[in-house]
């Protein structure tokens, strides 16, 4: 062996036994940090976000807590971060600004929390963005039109199974990049709102994974399913209208393809 070699093995082992040291000590008390770059807090009962989380962190998962909230300059303090998990936490609301233009995030995970709207600005044009999830949050019931607003990369949304009874189909139309959305289990009722956001479902039926949405008619107890990804879906224009919403007298008739329709 070469004795350059001889002296170099000893000195790449103490460099590796270093920066495992400092690697294990950076990692955030009851967590774990399987790579320089990822810190593992899921499932620890934590009340609030772990202290001393590195600065360099690119993964944090936090799902299965009882974290309340995250403060707003969150992502500032960590830019180099690109994957954070906050699934089945405590959170009823994200602070306006939490994202901004300089984030580098690619996947929001909010699921299973307990947030009640999105208002404009909540995601401050965040152009990395590719992934959000925000599906079965029990009481979420409100999207403003402008939640998504400079969201430019975002290829999947989930809104799957929340408390949404409409949505302004401008939510959907103001991203250009979006591939998958999932809107299946929510109470949507059959107005005009739905009308129109059922004729963009119509037009981008190929980003729904799942075949039909379910709305309930004015007055009606049961459901009635409208398959947007059939061919021969169709839903009536809008009659009947008042300022105050549908009217008690609006007519329910049969379409072929969509069961039961309200008349919009």
């Amino acid at each position: 062996m070469l004795p350059c070699v001889r002296w170099l093995q000893p000195l790449l082992a103490l460099l590796s036994s270093v920066l495992l040291s400092s690697w294990g000590q950076n990692c955030p008390t009851n967590c774990q940090c399987p790579d320089p770059h990822t810190v593992d807090c899921s499932g620890r009962g934590l009340t609030r976000l772990p202290d001393s989380i590195p600065l360099d962190v690119r993964r944090l998962l936090l799902s299965d807590n009882w974290i309340p909230w995250i403060p707003s300059d969150f992502l500032v303090l960590y830019s180099d971060l690109v994957y954070l998990d906050l699934r089945n936490n405590s959170l009823s609301r994200i602070e306006p600004g939490t994202l901004s233009t300089s984030s580098r995030l690619v996947f929001l995970d909010l699921g299973s929390n307990n947030l009640t709207e999105i208002p404009s600005g909540t995601f401050g044009e965040s152009r990395s963005l590719i992934k959000l999830r925000l599906g079965n949050n029990p009481y979420l019931s409100m999207v403003s039109e402008d939640a998504f607003m400079g969201l430019t990369s975002l290829r999947e949304l989930e809104l799957e199974r929340n408390a949404l009874s409409s949505l302004d189909v401008g939510v959907l139309g103001q991203l250009p990049s979006l591939r998958v959305v999932r809107l299946e289990g929510n109470p949507w009722v059959c107005n005009c709102n739905f009308a129109k956001l059922f004729g963009w479902l119509m037009e981008n039926r190929q980003k729904l994974p799942t075949e039909s949405l379910l709305c309930k008619a004015w007055g009606q107890g049961g459901g009635v399913g409208c398959d947007v990804r059939s061919e021969g879906a169709e839903l009536m224009r809008c009659r009947d209208v008042h300022v105050t919403g549908i009217s008690e007298e609006a007519e329910v008739t049969e379409s072929p393809a969509c069961g039961k329709a309200l008349l919009v």
